[in-house]
């Protein structure tokens, strides 16, 4: 292929795909810290509770859905864990989290976040056709990264010239960063 054809491709993919990068890279950016930060839902109410819990080994899911009733929560559990001697309860629209020695606790209401919670979901669907989406467009910014290597003709910021050296240093940090903290 001459390289005006890859520059099209380059263009093109670059194009049609701007808006999964961005949504994928804005999206990435906030799952990185969703531990300290809850990016896809904003919190509407919080209240203190005190209630009455069986001995750990007795915390199942069925129990877990039980309280939920009884704290008066109508929506879906989906996981519960007991960490650090706390339960901690994740439903559709509400976190709970007790104490499991003194049954203090605090539910805290939330709504999603209209346009990031939608954006987030890119990184956790599972569909086939997602999947399938996902693996084009992995296979396009494959294309666009080595299209890129060859845009630009000879001289001092050329690939042969420059752009290799940088394209080593960014396989070499992943690498290093997964034999360091891996």
């Amino acid at each position: 292929m001459k390289k005006k054809t890859f520059r099209n491709l380059h263009r093109d993919l670059g194009y049609f795909y701007i808006g999964l990068i961005v949504s994928f890279a804005l999206s990435g950016l906030m799952m990185n810290h969703r531990d300290s930060w809850h990016p896809e839902k904003y919190t509407t109410e919080t209240k203190v509770i005190q209630v009455q819990l069986p001995d750990e080994s007795k915390i199942d899911d069925k129990f877990v859905e039980d309280l939920g009733k009884k704290l008066g929560i109508e929506d879906k559990m989906r996981r519960q864990t007991v960490k650090k001697g706390n339960l901690k309860i994740s439903f559709e629209n509400h976190d709970v989290e007790i104490d499991v020695k003194t049954g203090k606790g605090e539910i805290v209401s939330f709504l999603k976040t209209p346009i990031i919670s939608q954006t987030m979901k890119l990184h956790k669907n599972e569909s086939n056709f997602w999947i399938y989406y996902s693996d084009i467009f992995a296979l396009s910014l494959i294309t666009i990264a080595l299209t890129g290597t060859i845009m630009i003709k000879g001289g001092k910021f050329s690939f042969k010239q420059r752009g290799w050296k940088l394209a080593l240093a960014g396989v070499l940090f992943p690498i290093l960063f997964l034999i360091l903290f891996g």
